[in-house]
């Protein structure tokens, strides 16, 4: 039987981070990222939009996503003169109704404790500094005056695992078929080309399949698949103005961002319109019935808008409380978490994987203090809610 010393479990930008940043902090030993599409055109990553946001309400939330922003200001000299992920530094602004100004106000004030660069904008205030929105039903939104944006999220997860493969990390293209436990520990994995690996430790990174990969060995974890639509927008009426714009969420939950000389929206549905078939066929009713309309009301230049391409991505998310399950399982203590980011991956992936590696290596947390989102809420059925869900 062949060992290795780390398995990781998925190779999108949270497994490719685990393994990065386990050679980095000086790990000697052998590392897999176990991956079944070695493509990666149907992971979460890939087919994210790509934030990079402050606007949270876990303080964790915010130091998983400064450690991304981190990375992004210090990338050349962590990856080399030629490394590019195209940030957009232009901001989030999150807007509330009357009823939901006091969460966005309790939210900033978090944000602020924690170091994040954001202002509340209200009335005119609002309106003078984005001429192009129109602030009927709205109370006020919070604006990142910086620190905030977006960038291309297959270029991150390249970089990461680029450089990982680098340092002698090993892709296995096959699919995680069972988990073998001793005792309290995991003790090897069956891959789907029947080769069977012994491993001293074990990290779920699985993304949408985290929930299944914990039920290969008997643990009941609530991540799943959960089906989102974007759309991309030609606006030949847009200003430069709305070329400009941040990364805009009106009241209702829908959202908007520039992309080039286009645009991406997308609106997240309720808990009662979830999509119930997980496959990659886009529903541009969703467009047409639920999002132009409120969108157009609220930007006047979206009036002339036309869809010229959609995909659908997956969120992993965690029915629990929408936040991030990361750590070593309580029994089987080679055992790490790293999902249900539910939306989140992209920009706290590089941190997630930087603290499974200094669990791997030290046993503790070094950089965040990530105890509150272990699995032990899960277990004892105590949720961290994460009230700013995209």
């Amino acid at each position: 039987m062949e060992h290795v010393d780390v398995a990781i479990v998925g190779g999108g930008v949270v497994g490719s981070a685990a393994a990065y940043y386990l050679k980095k902090h000086g790990f000697s030993g052998s590392i897999a990222i176990i991956e079944k599409d070695t493509t990666y055109q149907f992971g979460c990553t890939g087919r994210s939009l790509g934030g990079l946001r402050q606007q949270f309400s876990t303080p964790e939330n915010i130091e998983l996503s400064k450690f991304g922003l981190r990375l992004m200001r210090n990338l050349k000299q962590e990856f080399g003169p030629d490394a590019d992920v195209s940030f957009h530094e232009n901001g989030y602004l999150i807007m509330a109704s009357p009823e939901g100004l006091p969460i966005l106000e309790e939210n900033h004030r978090i944000q602020l404790a924690n170091g994040a660069d954001n202002i509340i904008l209200k009335g005119s205030d609002l309106t003078a500094r984005f001429s192009w929105l129109v602030g009927d039903g709205v109370a006020g939104g919070c604006f990142g005056l910086s620190g905030e944006g977006w960038l291309d999220p297959y270029s991150l997860m390249t970089l990461l695992r680029k450089a990982a493969v680098s340092q002698g990390v090993k892709i296995i293209p096959h699919e995680l078929t069972g988990i073998n436990s001793a005792a309290d520990k995991i003790a090897s994995i069956t891959l789907s080309n029947g080769e069977t690996l012994s491993c001293s430790h074990l990290v779920n990174a699985a993304g949408t399949g985290a929930g299944h990969v914990a039920g290969l060995a008997n643990i009941a974890l609530p991540v799943g698949p959960r089906k989102r639509y974007v759309y991309l927008l030609d606006c030949p009426q847009a200003s430069e103005a709305l070329h400009g714009a941040p990364l805009t969420v009106e009241p209702r939950g829908i959202y908007f961002r520039p992309e080039g000389r286009n645009f991406l929206c997308g609106l997240s549905p309720e808990e009662h319109e979830e999509p119930t078939e997980m496959n990659w066929d886009v529903d541009y009713s969703w467009f047409e019935e639920r999002i132009w309309p409120q969108l157009a009301e609220r930007v006047p230049q979206f009036e002339t808008i036309k869809v010229i391409n959609a995909w659908v991505g997956q969120y992993d998310y965690n029915a629990l409380d929408q936040n991030a399950v990361i750590g070593p399982h309580p029994r089987l203590g080679n055992f790490y978490f790293a999902n249900g980011f539910s939306g989140h991956g992209l920009q706290q992936g590089p941190a997630a994987g930087n603290a499974i590696a200094e669990l791997i290596i030290h046993g503790v947390y070094h950089t965040i203090d990530l105890t509150r989102l272990g699995y032990g809420r899960v277990v004892r059925n105590e949720p961290l809610f994460e009230k700013n869900v995209i």
